[in-house]
């Protein structure tokens, strides 16, 4: 069985049903980090380390997974990946936005 076959075909015999579990609870969890970024346009008091910190422990978790033990949590790792790194991109983009608009109201003042 390929490496493709095996991330593919979940078997609840190799998967750890609590690493699941742990997943989906924080893959329920980031959206509501999203979309409270999104909706306040300002990103004060959200660490850009934290999320890269988790961001690094999602790869690692993912590479653990197609390395050593090829299951289809691996998906999970990739989709937590994907919800935190949104959520980085809006703190970025948000104070940047936020200090350009600062140095444009100085300059203006």
């Amino acid at each position: 069985m390929s490496l493709w076959e095996q991330l593919c075909t979940p078997t609840f015999q190799t998967m750890s049903i609590w690493e699941i579990i742990m997943l989906v609870c924080f893959a329920a969890s980031w959206p509501a980090a999203i979309i409270k970024t999104w909706r306040a346009k300002n990103p004060a008091g959200k660490s850009i380390l934290f999320a890269v910190l988790i961001i690094i422990g999602y790869i690692a978790g993912a590479l653990q997974k197609v390395l050593n033990k090829p299951d289809a949590v691996f998906w999970l790792y990739v989709f937590n990946g994907l919800l935190v790194s949104t959520d980085l991109v809006l703190v970025l983009w948000y104070r940047f936005r936020n200090r350009m608009a600062e140095k444009k109201q100085k300059a203006d003042a």
